[in-house]
Parts: structure tokens; sequence; C-alpha cells
């Protein structure tokens, strides 16, 4: 099994306690497989220390910080996709460094920033 990263789908799902998403994360874990998930996807969804479900996703991950090369790197990724999304960007760019699939909700625009980061990236169904 390839390593993964987790967008903001993911999380959100988990918060809600989805099933399938549950499911498959600890398919992952199970297979030694943990998840990225880079932090400015985890301010984009966190919104209360209520959200336990989240938090315990999240113990099963790993935490992946936004440094000044990454933000670089990211905004050179919606500058060659004509994507404006950074948190998008900044799912693209993990996945490309750590040669990692992409699990999302959104295939269009992670689709475009992977083709310009030249990833090999596959993109799996939130």
């Amino acid at each position: 099994m390839n390593p993964v990263v987790y967008d903001a789908a993911v999380l959100i799902a988990a918060d809600r306690s989805t099933r399938q998403t549950w499911a498959d994360h600890r398919v992952r874990l199970e297979a030694g497989v943990v998840p990225a998930v880079p932090a400015p996807v985890i301010a984009q969804v966190s919104r209360s220390p209520a959200q336990v479900q989240l938090r315990r996703l999240l113990r099963g991950c790993e935490t992946i910080a936004l440094t000044e090369p990454g933000a670089h790197a990211a905004g050179r990724l919606l500058a060659l996709a004509g994507t404006s999304d950074v948190v998008d960007a900044t799912v693209a760019q993990t996945a490309a460094e750590l040669r990692a699939d992409v699990v999302t909700a959104d295939r269009v625009d992670i689709r475009r920033l992977l083709q310009a980061a030249e990833a090999s990236s596959q993109i799996i169904d939130a």
C-alpha cells in the first residue's frame, strides 16, 4: 500500500464519524501506512476543541509542517496550475515530496496541482 496524504474532506468525514472513512483509515494503519496531513489542512477544518473525532483521527496521522521552502513550492504550484487554493497546493506539494497518493474529494483541482508538480501520485476518492 502506498503512502497517502489526507485533504480536508477526509478530516471532515472523520469528524462526522463516517464509517467508511474510519474503516479506510484503519486499513491503512494496519498496513503500516501512517497518513500525512499538512498543517494547513488541519487549520482549514479545526473549529473547536469539541471535535473529538477529528483529534482522534489525527493521533493516527503525521502532521506535516508548512516550512518556508514548502510555502514557496506550494506557491509555485499555484502559479503553474493556475489555481489559488493554498491548502490544496500544500496537499499536492506534500504528496509530490513524499511520493504519496492523495485521498480527496476535490479530484479536479488536486489533479491539476499534481500534474504541475509532475507527481506520479494517484487520487483516491474520500
